[in-house]
């Protein structure tokens, strides 16, 4: 297997969530005992890690995840650049100089995700836009409808600004309101998934308001 499919088999785990080896041989078009040799290869690499779930009957289910280092495959904006430079200041402006970077921040993300949502209607089509930008970013974001009609998940796989988040909750309250501003006061946004509270993603449910 390349180095590419590994690639591919590390990006499938961060954005699908644990998987067996079956499934991911399917997705990649190789047989499950290929997939099984090198994901045991990934493991000896530290980047996988497996759970075996019990069923009912027969052998149990071995399910595949990124570890750790795994994860840290992933892009994260420098972050112990990030979490200095806020260590920093901190120090020399306290909790109000951390505000500001934070809402100076939001104000400039917001005039340019308004500018990618110019034009777009139908709140799917707005969705659609971000989801492309914050990818751009990052965030590996997608767009899925629920079973609600009008009702949307907006889904990040991926924090690219996990350490300076997890440094300053601020930055995740400061999302939040960013995505409500530019998706329109008419729109009902609540996260059911967080990564920062222990989930593996960030999930936004996304719907209008009656």
């Amino acid at each position: 297997m390349s180095d590419r499919t590994k690639t591919r088999l590390l990006t499938t785990l961060k954005t699908s969530g644990p998987q067996t080896a079956a499934d991911l041989a399917k997705r990649e078009k190789v047989t499950a005992v290929a997939a099984r040799q090198h994901l045991d290869s990934l493991a000896a690499d530290g980047l996988v890690e497996f759970e075996d779930i019990k069923g009912g009957v027969g052998r149990p289910k071995r399910l595949w995840s990124l570890s750790s280092r795994g994860h840290a495959q992933f892009p994260d904006n420098h972050s112990g650049l990030i979490v200095s430079l806020l260590d920093g200041l901190r120090d020399l402006y306290g909790p109000e100089g951390i505000d500001q970077l934070i809402a100076h921040r939001e104000a400039a993300t917001r005039n340019a995700y308004t500018s990618a949502l110019e034009g777009k209607e139908h709140l799917r089509d707005k969705l659609q836009a971000l989801a492309e930008i914050r990818s751009r970013e990052g965030y590996m974001a997608s767009v899925t409808e629920t079973d609600v009609e009008g009702s949307y998940l907006l889904i990040e796989n991926h924090c690219s600004i996990c350490a300076a988040a997890t440094a300053c909750q601020g930055f995740c309250r400061s999302e939040m309101e960013l995505f409500r501003s530019v998706l329109g006061n008419d729109v009902l946004l609540t996260r059911t998934e967080h990564l920062l509270s222990g989930g593996r993603r960030c999930v936004y449910r996304v719907e209008q308001a009656a």
